[in-house]
């Protein structure tokens, strides 16, 4: 038997500096892999090229918020819009805002989604100056329920710049959410932002189903005690049927709640 070769100290010493180098070199690749799934908690952000966005993949149900902004909708294109298996399952469509402004195009929009089978809520945008119990009349009278639509959905989103009108703004959107509650019988969605749910939602209004606007983050944190149920995450979408840009939203929560946020 052929005897090994006695290596010197210093070809020990080469072979060992090769060897972690190697595995440096294969610790650098492995994270430079990893570190998107990493950096956004396993959201999957995917760029979608039919939609002009990333998705975060790991959620399945995606859906969009529309109003008279976005002009003439084809909801029969956009209900087919589809890429790579995603698609557009939901709509949220304005409604009205403040004590008597309807939404020019939401009669429209709100029958036509209807045909096409996406889920379809009404949304109001709330006015901080404005009398919450008016507010609320202007939203009963323009939207009528049926079964398989989300609740009702409060935007609340501005807190007006009178000290006054701040001051009473809490006790005031309390107001139009119990008036829209008593009235269809569930409890609205309130769709807001991270600033708004700081300063006047969290620990006030901890029981509603919420709706979060985010463009920032790659994962949405601090909710914990929310129940928060879908994530508004760009405003920069595109949607076939729709001109321009197009607010994007994920159903965040498990499958089961869907039924949660819907009127049955």
């Amino acid at each position: 038997m052929r005897k090994k070769k006695k290596l010197s100290l210093w070809e020990r010493f080469l072979n060992q500096l090769f060897s972690l180098r190697g595995l440096y070199v294969l610790i650098v690749i492995a994270l430079i892999t990893l570190y998107p799934v990493y950096v956004s908690d396993g959201q999957r952000w995917t760029y979608i090229e039919n939609f002009g966005i990333k998705l975060p993949l790991r959620y399945n149900i995606h859906g969009i918020d529309v109003s008279h902004h976005n002009n003439k909708i084809d909801w029969h294109k956009v209900k087919n819009s589809i890429e790579d298996k995603v698609d557009i399952s939901f709509c949220f469509i304005k409604a009205t805002e403040g004590e008597d402004l309807k939404d020019q195009d939401f009669s429209n929009n709100w029958q036509e989604a209807k045909k096409t089978g996406l889920i379809r809520g009404a949304y109001h945008f709330y006015v901080p100056r404005a009398n919450p119990v008016e507010q609320a009349q202007n939203f009963i009278e323009s939207v009528v329920l049926e079964d398989g639509d989300f609740v009702p959905v409060l935007d609340f989103e501005i807190q007006g710049t009178n000290k006054r009108v701040r001051a009473n703004l809490l006790e005031n959107v309390k107001t139009f959410i119990n008036i829209i509650e008593n009235h269809y019988g569930v409890k609205p969605i309130i769709y807001t932002n991270g600033h708004i749910y700081k300063q006047y939602i969290k620990g006030n209004l901890d029981k509603y189903p919420l709706w979060i606007s985010n463009y920032d983050s790659q994962k949405l944190e601090g909710y914990e005690d929310a129940r928060l149920m879908i994530w508004q995450h760009s405003t920069t979408g595109k949607v076939d049927g729709i001109k321009g840009d197009v607010d994007f939203n994920v159903f965040v929560a498990s499958k089961s709640h869907l039924d949660d946020i819907c009127i049955k």
